[in-house]
């Protein structure tokens, strides 16, 4: 297994760790089981956030009395200086732990800077003179912030989306994040789970010096990841014809699934059902055509045009017209006039 050092942090961790926002869905016990095992299994690297509900509890039960053998990273979507001191504690007390290795601030539309008059970056540097995070990273989804935050310096980290759906532009940002000594935290390798090629998104990784972060919630999921660390997984002239290929179907404007348009005052669920065709054509399910989501595709009917979900996307959809498109093609292939 290929081992990646996250710039000047020093971090030197396999290439392979565990993003830890889908334990929030499963129970505490199947949590720290799984946390286990993917210790037990050569993962090193944890990933968590104050935002993921009881995701931090979790971590902290699965690595209690071990701190030392694990890195742990979480992040703070607080605005405020008061409010970024009230996470930190939170959180650390909810990993039981006194430092995290990495501590973020998540998902950023803005990179915050000394002088800058919100107080947060100062809030940052305070918390790690005082000994309570050892490095100083950040989230964000929309490229041009990305851009500004490595061009500015004061990163120790970068978390950003990245999987072999990548632009040009996307490829250079990781290079210029290494090229600036930071490390490079790549999140959605799966696309929100439209990426079904575990051997492909593996492939694809390592070939750039990148740490992904792949969300484990079930058993079966994580044996596919810690089977890398008995096969290493590399790019063969098969799995980048199958990466083109798939890049074809996909490239353009589809929704990855992340959520942050949530929640929709019609009460859609706009994170699935906005790429339902993709879901439904490449992990089919009966589960899609239940009455339970016949009913949540329904609810697209009665999109009242607000437009918060565009404003809140931070790839720029044009979501209800994306929700329409959706619905039309899920219509068809209920009635049976179209076939997956």
């Amino acid at each position: 297994m290929k081992e990646i050092v996250l710039g000047r942090t020093g971090i030197k961790t396999a290439q392979n760790a565990f993003g830890a926002l889908p334990i929030q869905r499963i129970s505490t016990e199947d949590a720290v089981k799984l946390l286990r095992r993917a210790y037990d299994g050569g993962m090193t690297f944890f990933d968590t956030a104050r935002a993921y509900s009881d995701s931090e509890e979790k971590v902290g039960l699965a690595f209690e009395g071990m701190r030392d053998k694990v890195y742990i990273a979480s992040k703070t979507m607080a605005k405020t200086p008061e409010d970024f001191k009230k996470d930190l504690e939170t959180t650390l007390k909810n990993l039981r732990t006194d430092y995290l290795d990495i501590y973020q601030f998540h998902c950023v539309n803005q990179c915050y800077r000394p002088g800058d008059g919100t107080g947060m970056y100062e809030a940052m540097l305070e918390a790690k003179e005082q000994g309570k995070i050892r490095h100083i990273g950040i989230t964000a989804h929309l490229i041009g912030v990305a851009e500004e935050i490595v061009q500015s310096g004061l990163y120790e980290t970068l978390q950003f989306p990245f999987c072999y759906l990548a632009t040009d532009r996307d490829i250079r940002l990781v290079k210029d994040t290494v090229d600036a000594g930071m490390g490079f935290i790549a999140m959605k390798g799966l696309s929100g789970g439209l990426l079904t090629d575990a051997d492909a998104c593996m492939a694809f990784m390592s070939e750039y010096d990148v740490l992904p972060i792949w969300g484990v919630q079930r058993e079966e999921e994580l044996d596919q990841w810690l089977g890398f660390f008995e096969k290493e997984a590399k790019m063969t002239p098969e799995i980048r014809s199958f990466i083109e290929e798939d890049r074809k179907s996909l490239m353009g404007d589809f929704c990855r699934g992340c959520g942050y348009c949530m929640p929709c005052p019609a009460g859609i669920l706009i994170n699935n059902c906005a790429r339902m065709s993709q879901l439904i054509r490449r992990a089919p399910s009966a589960n899609f055509l239940s009455e339970e989501w016949q009913g949540n595709m329904s609810k697209i009917e009665g999109c009242i045009n607000c437009g918060k979900c565009k404003t809140k996307c931070p790839y720029g959809l044009d979501i209800p017209n994306l929700l329409r498109k959706n619905y039309d093609d899920y219509q068809k292939i209920v009635s049976g006039e179209i076939k997956v």
